[in-house]
């Protein structure tokens, strides 16, 4: 799974029949201190995600296509849950993935 920010919904008026009904989002994906990683991606939403929205992302077909309820559909990502907050440990994280700490102001 990857953390995301929704950025956009994708209408697309004709697409593969097990599709319809499915809302597109474009969407994302984010480091742990919330900056952009990678390029955007399309995805299924399953939770009637929005604009601004921070999402969990699942990224494999099976995973994906089951999250929705559509396990014969070509799905490769999908939106399947809402982010509330992230409790980050710190300590635990390897140098490379830890969020910058602020800098204290001088007086």
């Amino acid at each position: 799974m990857l953390i995301a920010r929704v950025v956009g919904e994708v209408v697309a008026t004709q697409k593969h029949s097990s599709h319809e009904g499915c809302k597109l989002l474009l969407v994302q994906p984010l480091n742990l201190d919330g900056t952009p990683r990678g390029d955007a991606v399309v995805a299924v939403d399953a939770v009637d995600a929005g604009q601004g929205d921070r999402v969990l992302l699942v990224t494999e077909g099976f995973s994906a296509m089951t999250s929705v309820g559509r396990p014969q559909s070509p799905i490769d990502m999908a939106v399947i849950g809402f982010i509330d907050h992230i409790d980050l440990v710190a300590d635990a994280l390897p140098p490379e993935n830890k969020p910058a700490r602020k800098k204290k102001s001088q007086r």
